[in-house]
Protein backbone atom coordinates (compact mmCIF):
# COMPACT_ATOMS: atom_id res chain seq x y z
CA UNK A 1 0.00 0.00 0.00
CA UNK A 2 1.54 3.31 -0.86
CA UNK A 3 1.44 6.24 1.83
CA UNK A 4 0.77 9.99 1.02
CA UNK A 5 4.18 11.32 2.05
CA UNK A 6 4.80 14.35 4.87
CA UNK A 7 5.57 17.63 3.55
CA UNK A 8 8.73 18.86 4.16
CA UNK A 9 9.34 20.85 7.28
CA UNK A 10 9.86 24.81 7.15
CA UNK A 11 13.06 24.96 8.62
CA UNK A 12 12.34 29.05 8.27
CA UNK A 13 9.18 29.11 10.48
CA UNK A 14 11.28 26.56 12.60
CA UNK A 15 14.41 29.00 13.06
CA UNK A 16 11.47 31.77 14.15
CA UNK A 17 9.94 29.32 16.85
CA UNK A 18 13.40 28.68 17.82
CA UNK A 19 14.77 32.37 18.10
CA UNK A 20 11.34 33.11 20.30
CA UNK A 21 11.84 30.29 22.39
CA UNK A 22 15.69 31.40 22.60
CA UNK A 23 14.40 35.14 23.45
CA UNK A 24 12.55 34.23 26.13
CA UNK A 25 14.20 31.63 27.79
CA UNK A 26 17.93 32.25 27.06
CA UNK A 27 19.44 30.39 30.27
CA UNK A 28 18.02 26.95 28.49
CA UNK A 29 18.57 27.67 24.52
CA UNK A 30 22.33 27.07 24.96
CA UNK A 31 22.16 24.26 22.42
CA UNK A 32 25.69 25.19 20.64
CA UNK A 33 24.03 23.65 17.40
CA UNK A 34 20.36 25.04 16.21
CA UNK A 35 18.09 22.47 16.98
CA UNK A 36 17.32 19.57 14.50
CA UNK A 37 13.73 20.45 12.81
CA UNK A 38 11.77 16.43 12.75
CA UNK A 39 8.43 14.91 12.14
CA UNK A 40 7.39 12.27 13.99
CA UNK A 41 5.80 9.01 12.16
CA UNK A 42 5.95 8.17 8.25
CA UNK A 43 3.13 9.55 7.22
CA UNK A 44 0.36 12.32 7.52
CA UNK A 45 -1.98 10.09 9.66
CA UNK A 46 0.89 8.93 11.86
CA UNK A 47 2.48 12.21 12.37
CA UNK A 48 -0.39 14.15 12.61
CA UNK A 49 -1.74 11.51 15.38
CA UNK A 50 1.95 11.35 17.55
CA UNK A 51 2.07 14.85 17.50
CA UNK A 52 -1.38 15.12 18.93
CA UNK A 53 -0.28 12.98 21.62
CA UNK A 54 2.96 15.07 22.67
CA UNK A 55 0.35 18.48 22.82
CA UNK A 56 -2.67 17.03 24.25
CA UNK A 57 -1.70 13.37 25.81
CA UNK A 58 0.65 11.48 27.41
CA UNK A 59 2.89 10.99 24.73
CA UNK A 60 6.80 11.73 26.33
CA UNK A 61 8.91 9.26 24.94
CA UNK A 62 10.10 8.36 21.74
CA UNK A 63 12.59 5.74 19.85
CA UNK A 64 14.52 6.08 16.71
CA UNK A 65 16.88 4.11 15.06
CA UNK A 66 20.20 5.36 15.66
CA UNK A 67 20.63 4.21 11.94
CA UNK A 68 17.68 6.77 10.57
CA UNK A 69 20.04 9.19 12.67
CA UNK A 70 23.00 8.47 10.40
CA UNK A 71 21.11 8.41 6.98
CA UNK A 72 19.08 11.36 7.78
CA UNK A 73 22.93 13.28 8.74
CA UNK A 74 20.98 13.58 12.18
CA UNK A 75 23.06 14.10 15.14
CA UNK A 76 22.01 11.63 18.24
CA UNK A 77 20.35 13.27 20.67
CA UNK A 78 21.95 14.59 23.92
CA UNK A 79 20.93 15.06 27.28
CA UNK A 80 19.35 18.63 27.20
CA UNK A 81 19.55 19.23 23.49
CA UNK A 82 16.10 20.28 22.24
CA UNK A 83 14.85 19.46 19.03
CA UNK A 84 11.37 21.16 16.83
CA UNK A 85 8.64 18.71 16.20
CA UNK A 86 6.70 19.44 13.15
CA UNK A 87 3.03 18.12 11.84
CA UNK A 88 2.64 16.61 8.15
CA UNK A 89 2.15 20.28 6.58
CA UNK A 90 6.02 20.32 7.90
CA UNK A 91 4.74 23.39 9.90
CA UNK A 92 6.85 23.69 13.30
CA UNK A 93 4.25 23.03 16.45
CA UNK A 94 6.76 22.55 19.39
CA UNK A 95 10.20 22.22 20.94
CA UNK A 96 11.19 19.60 22.41
CA UNK A 97 14.02 19.13 25.19
CA UNK A 98 15.50 15.89 25.98
CA UNK A 99 16.06 14.66 29.39
CA UNK A 100 16.83 11.40 29.39
CA UNK A 101 18.43 9.39 26.76
CA UNK A 102 19.41 5.20 26.91
CA UNK A 103 21.06 3.41 23.67
CA UNK A 104 20.20 -0.27 23.43
CA UNK A 105 18.23 -3.33 20.91
CA UNK A 106 14.76 -3.19 20.35
CA UNK A 107 14.41 -6.36 23.45
CA UNK A 108 15.94 -3.65 26.28
CA UNK A 109 12.63 -1.60 26.00
CA UNK A 110 10.64 -2.19 29.05
CA UNK A 111 6.95 -1.54 29.88
CA UNK A 112 7.55 1.31 31.43
CA UNK A 113 9.10 3.65 28.56
CA UNK A 114 6.07 1.84 26.57
CA UNK A 115 3.86 3.28 28.37
CA UNK A 116 5.97 6.82 28.47
CA UNK A 117 5.24 6.82 24.69
CA UNK A 118 1.80 6.72 25.07
CA UNK A 119 1.05 5.18 21.89
CA UNK A 120 -1.96 2.46 20.96
CA UNK A 121 -2.66 0.77 24.97
CA UNK A 122 0.66 2.29 25.78
CA UNK A 123 1.39 -1.92 26.64
CA UNK A 124 4.87 -3.37 25.93
CA UNK A 125 3.19 -5.68 23.40
CA UNK A 126 1.56 -3.28 21.37
CA UNK A 127 4.84 -0.90 21.37
CA UNK A 128 6.79 -3.93 19.98
CA UNK A 129 4.49 -4.50 16.96
CA UNK A 130 4.16 -0.66 16.62
CA UNK A 131 7.74 -0.29 16.22
CA UNK A 132 8.75 -3.54 14.30
CA UNK A 133 5.90 -1.97 11.49
CA UNK A 134 7.48 1.45 11.75
CA UNK A 135 11.07 0.41 11.35
CA UNK A 136 10.76 -2.33 8.93
CA UNK A 137 8.95 0.77 6.78
CA UNK A 138 12.21 2.90 7.53
CA UNK A 139 14.62 0.15 6.70
CA UNK A 140 12.48 -0.50 3.00
CA UNK A 141 13.12 3.13 2.79
CA UNK A 142 16.32 4.03 3.91
CA UNK A 143 18.10 0.42 2.05
CA UNK A 144 18.60 -1.66 5.21
CA UNK A 145 17.12 -4.29 6.71
CA UNK A 146 15.69 -3.95 10.40
CA UNK A 147 16.40 -6.23 12.92
CA UNK A 148 15.84 -6.41 16.91
CA UNK A 149 19.28 -6.09 16.95
CA UNK A 150 20.14 -2.86 15.89
CA UNK A 151 20.76 -0.07 18.20
CA UNK A 152 17.68 2.50 19.32
CA UNK A 153 17.89 5.91 20.57
CA UNK A 154 15.53 5.64 23.40
CA UNK A 155 14.87 9.04 24.23
CA UNK A 156 12.19 11.10 27.02
CA UNK A 157 11.47 14.41 26.48
CA UNK A 158 9.48 17.54 27.76
CA UNK A 159 7.61 20.27 26.01
CA UNK A 160 9.42 23.27 26.69
CA UNK A 161 7.77 25.38 23.78
CA UNK A 162 4.17 25.58 21.75
CA UNK A 163 3.65 27.42 18.40
CA UNK A 164 0.71 29.75 18.59
CA UNK A 165 -0.32 28.31 15.58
Amino acid sequence: MSRTENAPVDHDAAAALWAEYAAAHPETALDTEPPSVEQFGDHPELTDELLDLVLNGPKRATAGLVAEYLADGQPLPRVGSHWIACDSTGAPRAILRSTELRIGPFTSVDERFAYDEGEDDRTLESWRAGHSRYWTRAGERLGFTWTEHMDIVFERFDVVWRSEG
